[in-house]
């Protein structure tokens, strides 16, 4: 314990943003007193509600405590504009209410890579057809998508005429860089050099996903992929239009190692991936720059679900694995990197006992109340379980 403590700043947000942030600071509190890492946590209200209280997304100086933070945990963004309403509050600017906590930090602190880690656990099964099946093994599904996270369609260039109120044109104008496609393609084909390559043949491969035939912006993205790529001999590359990747995805995941590409298609397939990995409430997105780090789960607010226990907290559980390990790798820190392989090992171990667990994965009759799945979590940490360990909590 020869560091300070990282500062750690709390977006709990929307929803039940409060109530997995909780949780998932309780896991990482108990995994850093495991490995002697220490977190200092700064916790800031943010989101819809806050600018439907306030007027604003969030209190005055926010934005500078986040980027002194070491790292961010980010729980959900956005309401309903009204029970009875389609779409989400929106502020005066047109903006999503909140929009400065989970967009403006992206663009502010330069998190110009989306991380999204997409892996079928064992003992986990896939959501394809809307129900829990199991077609391919769980090794069969390991990979990650790098999307690029500053620019594209979420950039804001664009607008709404309305003349006498009545909207009548909308414009929304996709910019697409080199620099940032740069950088984005780079982080790829390393991330594909610390892998162990694609369950299908375990060759390191960098899939790029875009719309090259039509786009201007693809193109350049594919012109900048071909030039990295020739860098980086020992990795494979590959590009393909989006349309036919969403169907190859589904087919053929076990093909794919680190797939790269732009924001808003990247925004889409990996939804669609999560149903790989066994839905929303497992799947975790990591916006990470140079210097600057947030982690959250990608479900939404779901404010139906608040104050019933009954939510799955392991998304928001895994992103604070992904925190420890990205301060790990930041601050040659082996002790905040084993903080967050002791998180993952207690998830794996909990999945591959298959309950405690939540509606959204073992359906209503065998449901557990979250509570007590972030209990079996926090049980399996202290117990130093392996998965290979997995036994359901009060099995003989």
């Amino acid at each position: 314990m020869s560091r300070e403590p990282y500062r750690i700043v709390l977006l709990p947000g929307d929803g039940i943003g409060a109530e997995v942030t909780a949780d998932a600071v309780r896991v990482l509190t108990e995994a850093g007193r495991l490995t002697g890492t220490r977190f200092a946590f700064e916790e800031i209200p943010a989101g819809a509600e806050y600018y439907r209280q306030h007027g604003r997304d969030w209190p005055e100086g926010s934005e500078q405590r986040c980027a002194d933070a070491d790292a961010i945990l980010l729980g959900a963004i956005g309401l309903p504009a009204s029970e009875d309403a389609h779409g989400s509050l929106l502020r005066a600017d047109g903006r999503m209410a909140g929009w400065s906590a989970i967009v403006g930090n992206r663009l502010k602190l330069d998190l110009f890579a989306n991380v999204r880690p997409v892996r079928l656990f064992p003992g986990v099964q896939h959501l394809i057809s809307g129900t829990h099946k199991q077609v391919w093994e769980p090794e069969n599904v390991d990979m990650v998508f790098i999307r690029e996270n500053t620019e594209d369609l979420y950039a804001g260039s664009g607008g709404l005429l309305a003349p006498g109120g009545v909207g009548q044109v909308a414009t929304d104008t996709r910019i697409v860089t080199r620099a940032s496609s740069e950088r984005v393609i780079r982080l790829a084909f390393e991330t594909a050099m610390r892998r162990e390559g694609a369950p299908e043949d375990k060759a390191r491969r960098v899939t790029c996903v875009v719309k090259d035939n039509i786009l201007h912006g693809c193109r350049l993205f594919v012109s900048v992929f071909d030039e990295i790529g020739a860098e980086y001999p020992e990795v494979q590359r590959e590009t393909i239009l989006v349309d036919a990747f969403t169907q190859w995805l589904l087919r053929r995941p076990e093909h794919y190692d680190v797939v790269v590409t732009t924001n808003m298609f990247g925004d889409i397939v990996t939804e669609l991936a999560s149903a790989l990995q066994g839905g929303m409430g497992i799947s975790v997105g990591c916006n990470v720059g140079t210097r600057h780090g947030m982690f959250e789960p990608i479900h939404g607010s779901a404010p139906k679900h608040v104050g019933h226990d009954r939510v799955n907290p392991l998304a928001a559980v895994l992103s604070a694995a992904e925190a420890a390990r990205w301060l790990g790798a930041q601050h040659t820190d082996p002790d905040a990197t084993r903080a967050g392989d002791l998180i993952e090992a207690a998830v794996a171990n909990l999945l591959a006992a298959g309950r405690p667990l939540t509606y959204d994965m073992v359906g209503y009759e065998h449901a557990a109340p979250r509570s007590a799945v972030t209990d079996a979590v926090v049980e399996r940490l202290a117990a130093g379980r392996t998965p290979a360990e997995a036994e359901p909590l009060g099995a003989s």
